[in-house]
C-alpha cells in the first residue's frame, strides 16, 4: 500500500492509465475481429472496408503506447496481405 502522497497520486494515476489503455486495446481487437471475420465470410469488398477502418486504429493504438510500433506494422501488413489474397 502506497504511503506517501506522490506514491497514493502515482497509483490513481496509473489506475487511469490502465483504464485507457485497456479501453485502446480493446478497440484494436474489435476493428482487427472485423476485418477477421469479413476475410472469413469472403467478402472483399467488407474486407477492405475493414481494414481501411483498422490501420488508423492500430497505428493510434502504436502511437499512444498500448502497442509497439512494429508489432502494428505487422498487424497491418499481416491483414492487408490477407485481404488482398482473398481478392485473387
Amino acid at each position: 500500500m502506497a504511503n506517501t502522497t506522490s506514491a497514493k497520486k502515482m497509483t490513481r494515476k496509473i489506475a487511469r492509465r490502465t483504464a485507457i489503455n485497456t479501453n485502446r486495446r480493446s478497440r484494436v481487437r474489435t476493428f482487427i475481429r472485423k476485418v477477421e471475420e469479413a476475410i472469413a465470410s469472403g467478402d472483399i469488398k467488407a474486407a477492405s472496408e475493414a481494414l481501411k477502418a483498422a490501420q488508423p486504429e492500430i497505428m493510434r493504438a502504436a502511437t499512444k503506447g498500448v502497442l509497439h510500433k512494429n508489432t502494428a506494422s505487422r498487424k497491418v501488413s499481416r491483414l492487408a496481405s490477407r485481404v488482398k489474397a482473398l481478392a485473387s
